[in-house]
């Protein structure tokens, strides 16, 4: 990403645990992780922070990992955050895309029986909060 987005200087931290692990395809992962990096790097201004950490567990599954990224960039209202995770939904035509980036990542959490949140990120942007199955 660093190479796509060249032109842009971004700077990204990375807080995670080596010993927390996740409990699927690693394509699946790397896909998950890329378009929500990809997403983050079109709208920072400068920084991004990628977090994970254990999950608060639910009764209906195992172990479950957090995972957040989180930008500095405009954010996204309240009321856009559930049409922004449609299927080829693009709410804004200024950032290059085909508006499918949030739609797979859903996919790809549903299939592993996670959740998705979008919020306000401390930074002054988007946080996307994405729980998913621990190893």
């Amino acid at each position: 990403l660093s190479r796509i987005h060249r032109d842009r200087v971004i700077e990204i931290k990375f807080d995670h645990p080596e010993t927390i692990k996740f409990k699927g395809e690693k394509h699946d992962f790397e896909e998950l992780m890329g378009n929500l990096l990809d997403n983050a790097f079109k709208w920072a201004q400068g920084k991004i922070v990628v977090t994970v950490t254990q999950a608060s567990p639910r009764q209906d599954a195992g172990d479950l990992l957090l995972l957040i990224v989180e930008d500095d960039g405009p954010g996204l209202a309240e009321e856009m955050r559930l049409e922004a995770l449609k299927r080829g939904k693009r709410l804004d035509e200024s950032k290059p895309g085909s508006g499918l980036g949030l739609s797979i990542v859903t996919e790809l959490i549903d299939i592993y029986g996670g959740e998705i949140k979008l919020g306000d990120s401390h930074l002054g942007g988007l946080r996307v909060d994405v729980i998913l199955p621990k190893a």
